[in-house]
């Protein structure tokens, strides 16, 4: 018998996770069967569960995945000196994640956001997939207080504030915006960008005025 070759294998998982991740966006990980995702693929139970067992799996695989290399892209930041701005970070690291699953698509719209709140509903009532997102959040949200830390030991950014909490407030940003994505349609991570851009370079009126102008 011929051996498979690794390429291939490869591009068969691939297959197996981007029709999943379709059929996840469109229904509902709840909704959809193993059934729906063969026929998706186009394969046979066989070949299909030779690399995954079951639901839990693929969408277990599809979210390590994604975050993996959202960590991946941050830490590899956070090891720069200085780290790139905030702006041009998420943009960069969103704009990658969204082109790479720009084949991905339901009813005509990009189906990478509407899978985002799907496996946020999951969790809900899923522990083990809680359990895999809420790893994965902590690594990303570890690697994005130590690029904080590089802000403010270069002078970028004040040092008043604690690193994890704008570390949080980066990632709502961002899953915000993969959020308005999902309910209003496609936009260009430009806006994003920009926006945070516009926030960050705000004046600190408190030294000048002596106060804050709100209460």
């Amino acid at each position: 018998m011929a051996r498979v070759s690794q390429e291939h294998l490869d591009a068969r998982r691939r297959q197996i996770l981007d029709g999943a991740a379709i059929c996840f966006a469109r229904n509902g990980f709840h909704a959809t069967s193993m059934q729906d995702v063969l026929k998706e693929v186009d394969l046979s139970a066989g070949a299909v569960y030779r690399y995954f067992s079951g639901k839990e799996e693929l969408i277990g695989a599809i979210v390590g995945e994604v975050l993996g290399s959202v960590r991946a892209a941050f830490e590899e930041a956070a090891r720069q000196s200085p780290p790139p701005p905030p702006d041009e970070l998420v943009a960069a690291v969103l704009g990658r994640t969204l082109a790479a699953r720009e084949a991905l698509v339901v009813d005509g719209r990009p189906a990478f956001p509407r899978l985002v709140v799907q496996v946020w509903t999951e969790t809900l009532r899923n522990e083990e997939l809680a359990a895999v997102l809420r790893e994965g959040y902590l690594s990303v949200r570890a690697a994005w207080g130590r690029i904080v830390e590089g802000y403010q030991k270069a002078g970028m950014m004040r040092t008043d504030v604690e690193p994890d909490h704008v570390a949080r407030t980066m990632i709502a940003a961002v899953l915000g915006f993969i959020a308005q994505q999902s309910l209003f349609g496609p936009a260009p991570v430009e806006v994003l960008r920009d926006g945070l851009r516009a926030l960050t370079s705000m004046r600190d009126d408190d030294a000048a005025t002596g106060g804050s102008q709100l209460g």
